[in-house]
């Protein structure tokens, strides 16, 4: 599946401060990629609407049962209403079951940055799961 582009539904601010998060989730088998992928679908759409998103996008890899988000926020409070809410809280709940790992890395950027690689995610993701796999040792 391609990439669903960098949305945003808030323009930021020209000068300012977004708090950015980037995830990857891996579920335990191909059998939960389609009820994972259906459920994230659910969470975007929501997204593009949640108050204080600057911008996100999706990559899905079913393949390989990998997920990857990425998002910008106004602010930290903006994206934990976002996930505290309906349908996003309850979506999170039923998928824990079928995740294998979850990595999740946080950071701030100038909204002239925006939006924000790929490439930076990923490598921010990469580092923060070595960090979590030494703190797991």
């Amino acid at each position: 599946m391609p990439t669903l582009p960098w949305t945003v539904p808030n323009p930021p601010p020209p000068h300012g401060t977004a708090f950015v998060m980037a995830s990857r989730f891996e579920v335990r088998t191909l059998k939960d990629v389609p009820r994972f992928f259906l459920r994230s679908l659910a969470a975007w759409k929501q997204v593009r609407s949640a108050p204080g998103a600057y911008g996100a996008s999706l990559i899905a890899q079913p393949a390989r049962r990998v997920f990857y988000t990425l998002s910008a926020w106004q602010d930290r409070d903006a994206l934990y209403a976002y996930a505290r809410a309906e349908p996003h809280r309850g979506i999170m709940t039923s998928l824990r079951p079928t995740m294998r790992t979850s990595t999740f890395t946080f950071w701030e950027v100038d909204t002239t940055g925006l939006p924000i690689t790929w490439d930076d995610a990923r490598r921010r993701l990469a580092e923060q799961a070595r960090i979590d796999a030494v703190g797991d040792a």
